[in-house]
């Protein structure tokens, strides 16, 4: 036999398709979905397949067929965790772009404040005097004139 030849075959597990986990996919709002309802097929969004299997729940309950409304509903509240899922995703993005940009913040105003008060050595400011110039002239300017 072959060896080539069966890792050729066999070298994927899964019939060839790429593995993926769902978890580590990001989902953003404008994620598509393809869902298999209990007699149908929707593809959408997951707040359009929500909005469409609860609304679908309420119309099966209406014709009195509550076993069709209990598997829509069922199918609405699992689009209902992707979207309370996608919902804090972005809560927690957001909350992490919030703090590097405040590190960022911080880091630029410490950059700033060492060329700022610290090194300024002139008058105006607390701490530093003005220059006396008088003191540095002659005492006594008439006598050596003499």
């Amino acid at each position: 036999m072959n060896m080539k030849r069966i890792r050729g075959r066999h070298h994927r597990a899964g019939g060839g398709t790429p593995r993926t986990s769902s978890s580590q996919t990001p989902l953003n709002r404008n994620h598509v979905f393809d869902s298999n309802g209990p007699d149908l097929r929707i593809r959408g969004t997951a707040q359009q397949l929500f909005e469409k299997y609860l609304q679908l729940g309420r119309d099966a309950t209406g014709t009195g067929d509550r076993i069709l409304a209990e598997a829509y509903f069922q199918h609405a509240e699992h689009y209902f965790r992707i979207l309370n899922a996608m919902n804090q995703a972005a809560q927690q993005s957001q909350q992490e772009r919030n703090e590097r940009q405040a590190q960022r913040q911080r880091a630029y105003e410490d950059r700033r404040e060492p060329h700022g008060e610290e090194n300024y050595q002139g008058g105006d400011r607390e701490g530093g005097e003005q220059p006396s110039f008088e003191a540095q002239r002659p005492q006594d300017a008439s006598a050596d004139a003499e």
